[in-house]
């Protein structure tokens, strides 16, 4: 369920980032580990997460406002929501509001389980005629249609770079398609997040992986994903909606200090060995 909501404000402050953009509030990937249903408590929604999206409508037109009396500095997209998420495809908020930022010169920091984000490469990469054509459609999260199985059209910058400082991050938490359909079923595909990472890359834009929440299975991403992103993330689980997915499965193993700590040595081993620069977001050594 969605409904059409006007916002008061769209640049918020963050912790994260000096600013944070939700065009949206909730999510249609409605992943059982999401921290971000927290805002439930502030909107009044009562439906389970997952299944309801407010679309800010005018967010567009608050934020041409909003940047001429703020100063510029970097801002995520998106914190409590995925600003690719299916609506998108209709509303192009994201987009809109992309174009706005880096044509004032802001620094924007995606973040996104979505391959609809090719769609925007235009913009990505100030080259007219680069986006993709994308679809969600009725055939699922992540079908074949977003990605492009060519490579990297005519003319992309391939040895260049985007002349915006934006960078393009997929949340990915396991390598396992298995592992990934128990804990968020309604995202895309992995491999449809690796490919749309590597057209992104191959197109000159700045990548990034955040691999969190550490799902079973996250410590052969740094195979998966050798050559196509310049950094990486990686975050523990850190709250316990989705605890009874571990019990039902008999994946306790895999919520332990333990698990989370050899699971981060692991995987910045070897990014490391890749000349990968890897942040590790909670204590892991020793």
């Amino acid at each position: 369920m969605f409904r059409e909501v006007f916002a008061k404000t769209i640049l918020s402050a963050s912790k994260v980032y000096p600013y944070v953009l939700n065009p949206y509030v909730g999510c249609d990937y409605g992943c059982s580990y999401c921290y971000a249903r927290f805002m439930k408590k502030f909107t009044g929604h009562t439906e389970p997460w997952g299944s309801f999206v407010d679309v800010k409508v005018n967010a567009v037109e608050l934020l041409g406002k909003e940047i001429r009396k703020k100063k510029p500095a970097e801002v995520w997209v998106s914190g409590v929501c995925d600003p690719y998420q299916p609506l998108e495809e209709k509303y192009r908020l994201t987009r809109e509001c992309l174009r706005i930022l880096l044509q004032h010169g802001w620094p924007v920091r995606i973040q996104t389980k979505s391959p609809l984000v090719l769609r925007d490469l235009d913009i990505l990469t100030g080259e007219k005629g680069r986006g993709r054509r994308v679809g969600m459609g009725l055939k699922g999260q992540g079908e074949s249609e977003f990605l492009d199985h060519e490579g990297p059209r005519e003319g992309a910058a391939r040895d260049g770079r985007s002349p915006y400082d934006c960078h393009v991050g997929f949340s990915i938490g396991t390598a396992d398609e298995d592992k990934r359909q128990l804990f968020e079923p309604k995202a895309p595909p992995i491999l449809h997040r690796v490919a749309a990472l590597r057209q992104l890359h191959e197109a000159g834009v700045q990548t990034y992986v955040m691999i969190a929440p550490l799902l079973p299975g996250a410590e052969t991403l740094p195979v998966l994903l050798q050559g196509i992103v310049d950094y990486a993330y990686v975050d523990r689980m850190n709250y316990g909606y989705a605890d009874a997915i571990y019990r039902k499965h008999r994946l306790e193993a895999y919520r332990t200090e333990s698990y989370f700590r050899e699971a981060a040595r692991k995987i910045k081993q070897q990014f490391d060995a890749l000349g990968v620069p890897c942040s590790v977001f909670f204590p892991w050594e020793g």
